[in-house]
């Protein structure tokens, strides 16, 4: 909510007691603005300023600032920003004390190309504004630019002018259209990501500090300094600083010598601060039974690749997952970084049980939901305990991330892999128990298992889960498959008894998730190996009732912009038969008995007049694949970009499908995405 002053009613942020503008007490009323996306330019002699509900502010030689409306506008909107707090708002912090346009430049280079931080550049602070900064609330990496390739935003464009360069009048209209596209995309990316943001704005109220600019991770530290009656300094572990892994007392096996391998082999801080484990510990195959495991400072996962496992009379398939593995071992083996101490542990076990109890309690209220209950007074408890559980998985989850990171008050990498590796081994003491019991494991990742087990064999496998779960105080969860398809433990699709799916990594939907965003690589393809493993259809099937082009392109990040050539490549180096043949294919006359350093100096330079005719399209690339086409998209060296061969560029969609669509080229592909599950696609 926006304070609105009651003296001289200009708007300001919620977290300030009294009015910037007049100087008066919180005497305001309360009031929700409209969103404003604003983005900035800087030129040497140009400087805008746009905001998505139509006002443009310019700074130019024959065009002074107006400061007074660009206030006035900042006051008025909620302004969201992409980056804003790194660059936008330091630059326009800059403009409103009167800088001008070779200060704004030279600020500008300073962030972009020496990594300045935004006190670096200015001391004035623009905290009256009510601003809302997307780039930590978007999951992963990747810029505006790839974001909006994800979020097939209809035009992608980089910069259309060098910004080394001088800004003409007539430029300036350039300029224009490019910043009102990125406003599209930031308010694109506002329209994707409201459930997170209505969560930050929730948990501001919840603990009186503004947390709608900030990750997951950044959200817990906020919230902890905010609980802590002391400042926590940060700890200096100096790089290459070594400790051993501290077992817990119920952590036990039958016969792997795990704890041996731990106890002779320490693990190191690097001078980024993250941890090492040695070669020997990093390569170690675990085999246990019919599966193979590795160890890692991430987590466990198994070794396999193209298989298919399917459920039958006989045999059934459970996967069985910990329920919050991390946030429970941390509080189960007593885990906390020293510099905070035991209030650690409190505030982390309230957050903890706070979450269970809100988690059960929405449980409770969605079965009185489906029984016919008084459904808005429902539904409003119902909303209140899926955000109280929300809010406690952010700064649970978050918490446990930042021990790993040298900047964090969390810091602590000795307990980070206390964490990680008691989970690993917990995990490898299960499997090695139900492996002696003849019950097999088909898969394990970072947090459970996939058992295959004999119907008749069900009841000890879930004696010996139990007993497991008694050791270890943790409690697992459990999902029952029809079949599951592994083209290697991070890639897979399976398919659960009702009829849901679950698919990971190359076979996953190009959607928001948990560690991170996929681009679009040819959607329509992975949707049809799901629709035929679920439920039979046939691959062309799927392909040909697609119309939707989204569902056809593929994005890629291309480092320096990427150009599309519409012919194919030409190597630098091949064999001088082919190089002939690709002169005359090209009508370069050759003379005959030409020699060979000749032929080689004429090719470079027919090759060269080949690249030049290549289209630059950008950092964030988007093709689709057409029929003929024989072109591809190159990197800045001239090197091909990976599978673009054949392809055309679509850096704007189109409101239908292009002409020359080949659909075919999906089929080919979706079964080729078969094959690497190990199906035969012969038949298909």
């Amino acid at each position: 909510m926006r304070r609105i002053c009651e003296g001289c009613e200009h708007g300001y942020a919620p977290n300030l007691s009294a009015c910037p503008w007049c100087g008066a007490s919180a005497d305001y009323s309360h009031t929700t603005l409209s969103d404003a996306a604003c983005d900035c330019e800087v030129y040497i002699d140009y400087f805008l300023c746009m905001f998505s509900t139509g006002e443009v502010y310019q700074l130019a030689p024959d065009h002074p600032l107006d400061i007074t409306g660009l206030r006035r506008t900042l006051s008025q909107y909620r302004v969201v920003t992409f980056n804003g707090l790194g660059y936008d708002f330091p630059i326009i912090a800059l403009a409103l004390a009167g800088a001008d346009n070779a200060t704004l430049k030279h600020a500008s280079d300073q962030i972009i190309v020496h990594q300045a931080r935004p006190w670096d550049i200015t001391r004035d602070s623009l905290e009256w504004c009510d601003h809302v900064d997307l780039m930590a609330v978007k999951p992963g990496d990747g810029g505006l630019k790839m974001l909006m390739a994800k979020m097939h935003a209809k035009k992608l464009q980089d910069l259309p002018i060098d910004p080394s360069a001088s800004i003409a009048w007539y430029q300036r209209v350039l300029l224009h259209e490019y910043c009102r596209n990125d406003l599209a995309g930031t308010q694109q990316l506002l329209d994707t990501f409201p459930a997170q943001l209505r969560l930050r704005e929730e948990m501001s109220v919840e603990y009186g500090i503004d947390l709608r600019s900030k990750s997951d991770a950044q959200i817990a530290e906020a919230v902890m300094k905010s609980l802590l009656p002391f400042k926590v300094e940060r700890p200096h572990i100096p790089a290459g600083t070594q400790f051993h892994y501290r077992p817990p007392g119920w952590l036990r096996f039958q016969s792997l010598g795990l704890l041996d391998l731990l106890a002779r082999n320490p693990f190191t801080v690097t001078d980024s601060g993250s941890v090492e484990m040695t070669d020997e510990l990093a390569n170690t195959i675990i085999r246990i039974g019919g599966s193979a495991y590795q160890m890692g400072i991430g987590g466990l996962h198994s070794t396999e690749s193209k298989v298919v496992h399917r459920a039958d009379d006989e045999y059934s398939i459970q996967d069985a997952d910990v329920a919050s593995y991390y946030p429970s071992l941390i509080l189960n083996t007593e885990i906390y970084p020293r510099q905070i101490g035991s209030q650690f542990a409190t505030t982390y076990r309230g957050w903890y049980e706070s979450r269970l109890s809100a988690k059960h309690r929405a449980e409770e209220l969605g079965i009185e939901l489906e029984r016919g209950g008084a459904v808005a007074e429902i539904e409003r408890e119902l909303a209140k305990c899926k955000t109280e559980a929300d809010s406690k998985k952010v700064v649970l989850n978050g918490s446990f991330g930042k021990l790993g990171s040298k900047w964090s008050i969390f810091y602590a990498p000795s307990e980070m892999i206390q964490v990680t590796i008691t989970g690993q081994l917990a995990l490898l003491m299960l499997i090695e128990m139900l492996e002696s019991c003849g019950i097999a494991v088909i898969s394990a990742n970072t947090d459970g298992v996939v058992i295959k087990c004999r119907r008749d064999m069900e009841w000890l496998r879930d004696q010996c889960i139990s007993w497991w779960e008694s050791v270890t105080g943790l409690i697992m969860e459990y999902t029952n498959y029809r079949m599951i398809a592994s083209r290697d433990v991070n890639s897979y699709i399976s398919v659960k008894t009702d009829g849901k799916v679950k698919r990971k990594g190359a076979y996953a939907e190009a959607k928001p998730q948990g560690g991170g965003w996929p681009n679009p690589t040819g959607q329509v393809c992975v949707d049809a190996v799901v629709a035929y493993l679920a439920h039979g259809t046939p691959l062309r099937d799927t392909v040909y009732a697609c119309n939707d082009i989204r569902q056809f392109v593929y994005v890629r990040q291309v480092k320096g912009g990427g150009s599309y050539l519409p012919t194919a490549a030409l190597p630098k180096s091949t064999t001088l038969r082919e190089m002939r043949e690709v002169l005359q294919a090209g009508g370069v006359p050759l003379g005959i008995g030409i020699k060979n350093d000749t032929l080689r100096e004429i090719y470079a330079k027919h090759r060269e007049r080949v690249m030049r005719g290549a289209e630059y399209l950008g950092k964030a690339c988007r093709w689709y694949y057409a029929q003929g086409a024989v072109g591809c998209i190159l990197t800045p060296a001239g090197g091909l970009v990976a599978r673009t061969e054949g392809c055309r560029p679509l850096m704007e969609l189109p409101d239908t499908l292009p002409d020359d669509l080949d659909r075919e080229w999906y089929v080919a592909e979706a079964r080729s995405l078969l094959a690497d599950l190990g199906l035969d696609t012969s038949a298909i």
